[in-house]
């Protein structure tokens, strides 16, 4: 069954093609004899395209085709989607933006709500929480919906909107933070390299690879992941509702949905259109229609983006052995 906004908009377009179409053939084809008939005609189709190209714009603002906005968090989560000097996985996810999305949604007067799909195992915690941030400030009913995997800095973003919805076989928790580092000591000393410190501070290169990490170091850098846990107990506390001792308890587990729904770290299990038939309850309509924000970038930043996912499936896993990596923190 076609809307009446369907209708709407296949009027409007179709009106304003013949209209423009027919100022074409009159302007280039008929009125001017000393025109050559080919350059009329190229300059008829010239004047037709973009009076479809202006009759849509005059179509989708007067019939907008969508009321819900969706954003998608897929694969590791970090500032801009890169992991460095190699080249990352082109299945990142730049927070950046995500956040620019959001934003854009909000600002849009068609938007009435957002959908944040996730499929991510989780990632840095700043970018992570400002994902979460820009959920929180966008004015209208948002839901979250798990996939594949709704883990750690995913589960962080899920608590900035109003409702998480999840799959039976999602797995969703790992509520979190992990600190890493490489201890290349011994096989610097095995290859003849030496660490020489130059540094002002007294923990200014704590976790460096090529040396030994004393107590000190340890405990510094423990505490620093003790305070970004207690950080992500207090998001998730906040935002689900759920007790601050209770998100402890659960030690950084992962659950599949079904257990997730019976301990209330997901509000509901169900598929898209489940989720997109509650929205429609929301906004008191009969259906709702999703439209996909994507960022806005430039030919060039596309045609890059696409020859770094050939780069990454070319040599990234193997270059990634030799690339050296300090402390590294995520959630």
């Amino acid at each position: 069954m076609v809307s009446k906004a369907g209708v709407g908009r296949l009027a409007i377009v179709l009106s304003g093609t013949v209209l423009f179409a027919a100022l074409g053939v009159g302007l280039f084809v008929v009125y001017p004899e000393t025109v050559a008939e080919l350059l009329g005609v190229v300059l008829t189709l010239g004047v037709l395209l973009v009076g479809v190209k202006i009759a849509g714009s005059v179509a989708g603002s007067l019939f907008p085709g969508y009321d819900v906005a969706e954003v998608a968090v897929e694969g590791p989560i970090t500032r801009d989607g890169g992991g460095g000097a190699l080249p990352s996985s082109p299945r990142a996810t730049p927070a950046d933006d995500i956040v620019e999305q959001i934003d854009r949604a909000n600002d849009d007067d068609n938007v009435q709500a957002l959908l944040v799909k996730l499929n991510t195992p989780g990632g840095e915690v700043v970018p992570s929480d400002d994902i979460r941030l820009a959920a929180e400030r966008f004015e209208g009913p948002t839901i979250a919906y798990a996939t594949d995997v709704c883990a750690s800095g995913g589960y962080w973003i899920a608590s900035g909107c109003d409702e998480l919805w999840a799959r039976e076989g999602s797995i969703v928790g790992s509520i979190g933070v992990i600190g890493s580092r490489v201890n290349a000591s011994e096989l610097a000393e095995k290859v003849g390299l030496s660490y020489e410190r130059l540094a002002a501070g007294e923990y200014k290169d704590a976790g460096t690879p090529l040396k030994e990490m004393d107590d000190d170091e340890r405990e510094y850098l423990q505490g620093v992941i003790d305070d970004y846990y207690e950080t992500f107990v207090e998001r998730v506390s906040d935002g689900r509702d759920l007790e601050p001792e209770f998100v402890r308890d659960t030690e950084a587990r992962i659950y599949l949905g079904e257990s997730a729904h019976e301990l209330d770290l997901v509000d509901e299990l169900g598929t898209r259109r489940d989720v997109e038939a509650v929205l429609a309850e929301r906004l008191e309509t009969d259906e709702v229609t999703v439209e996909e924000f994507e960022p806005e970038r430039p030919l060039v930043a596309r045609m890059g983006a696409g020859a770094r996912s050939v780069a990454y499936a070319f040599g990234a896993g193997i270059a990634g052995l030799a690339e050296p990596r300090e402390f590294r923190l995520r959630s």
